[in-house]
């Protein structure tokens, strides 16, 4: 499998390091991510491994991403102190804008 690589960058990664352990997917956001190339590696650990071996480590708060042989990016991990978790791209709410009825509307 096709690992995509993205390193965080340097303020974000201050903030990570310093932020308390949470469980479940980790929300992130692509503003703080700059990609790095690509690996090919069986599971997230062997593209870790890979990494490591290669003299370019992921250091805490860098993401893999999965990409899938028709070139679609899959499932996201972080590296973290633990390891490597699930992650997610943040994706904002849609706002919804409403309209304020004007009184003369609602007479008619």
């Amino acid at each position: 499998m096709l690992y995509r690589i993205y390193r965080i960058k340097e303020a974000a990664r201050e903030h990570f390091r310093w932020a308390p352990h949470t469980g479940g997917v980790a929300t992130v956001k692509p503003k703080d991510y700059e990609p790095d190339g690509e690996v090919e590696a069986g599971t997230p650990y062997s593209a870790w491994k890979a990494l490591l071996a290669d003299g370019h480590p992921l250091r805490t708060g860098d993401l893999l991403e999965e990409i899938t042989a028709d070139g679609v990016p899959g499932a996201l991990h972080i590296a973290k102190y633990v390891g490597l978790e699930k992650a997610g791209w943040f994706v904002p709410e849609a706002k919804i804008e409403i309209q304020p009825i004007s009184t003369n509307d609602a007479q008619s």
